[in-house]
């Protein structure tokens, strides 16, 4: 995992009594490491590891170095909102008890953005209820309140919850990687039993240039609806460059 922590440093805070907020700031020092940490996870979030290596073995490393590259989206613009999605889910997966799929290996086309909820994960409690977490990435040189407003906004769509289309994939993709149990729960609770809002948490995820926390800070003091939010700012110094280097890094590796 790309372990954020390792290479940022850390600060946080709670807003309302519930509300989460943790502003990372990478080290200029620590950026190597850093630009390999993200490197490394970047193929499996556009394929699976047992699908690499599988043409690995029957093809031998370039056919398996040109596939993953093949996955891979060329549009810089695309390159670093997608570093930002990749960022967040490596952030839940690592830091949070819910677990995301890696949704980028389901792409129309390496160039083509996907729809529906940036960020969607489920986990199960102690007591066996389902909890999702609704995700908003933004990844932006500078991040702006508009920006921190247009996540906000998709956020409180479709009464605060994951969209349906969006549930609906999760569940399909988890029976295909062989998990039915799970997706049967989570059909269940959308078609029979509903979603409270108490099941909810709404996660942004700003990946910037610029300080971010001040407009994260802001919106969540705004705030007034009954979802609990978990907010995270991750601030790169010239974060273009940073994902340039990724991608080259990624290449690199083969």
């Amino acid at each position: 995992m790309a372990k954020i922590k390792n290479w940022c440093h850390c600060t946080s805070q709670t807003i309302k009594t519930k509300h989460e907020l943790h502003k990372f700031v990478a080290d200029v020092t620590k950026q190597p490491a850093a630009i390999a940490a993200v490197a490394a996870v970047v193929p499996s979030h556009y394929a699976s590891e047992t699908r690499i290596a599988d043409i690995l073995a029957k093809l031998g490393k370039h056919a398996s170095a040109k596939y993953v590259r093949d996955k891979l989206p060329s549009s810089a613009t695309l390159r670093f909102g997608e570093v930002g999605e990749i960022l967040a889910a490596t952030y839940v997966t690592d830091y949070s008890t819910f677990q995301p799929i890696r949704k980028l290996r389901w792409k129309d086309h390496r160039n083509m953005a996907m729809r529906g909820d940036d960020i969607l994960a489920v986990d199960v409690d102690p007591q066996g209820v389902l909890r999702f977490l609704k995700g908003e990435v933004k990844s932006r040189g500078a991040l702006t309140s508009t920006t921190v407003k247009d996540a906000r906004k998709a956020l409180v769509a479709s009464r605060n919850r994951p969209t349906p289309h969006a549930l609906a994939a999760l569940a399909d993709r988890l029976n295909e990687l062989g998990n039915a149990t799970l997706s049967g729960q989570i059909l269940a609770q959308q078609y029979k039993y509903g979603i409270k809002l108490e099941q909810v948490t709404h996660f942004i995820f700003a990946f910037s240039g610029n300080d971010p926390a001040p407009f994260l800070e802001t919106d969540l003091s705004e705030y007034k609806g009954k979802v609990r939010q978990h907010v995270v700012g991750l601030q790169v110094d010239a974060p273009t460059k940073f994902v340039k280097k990724v991608f080259g890094k990624v290449i690199a590796n083969g």
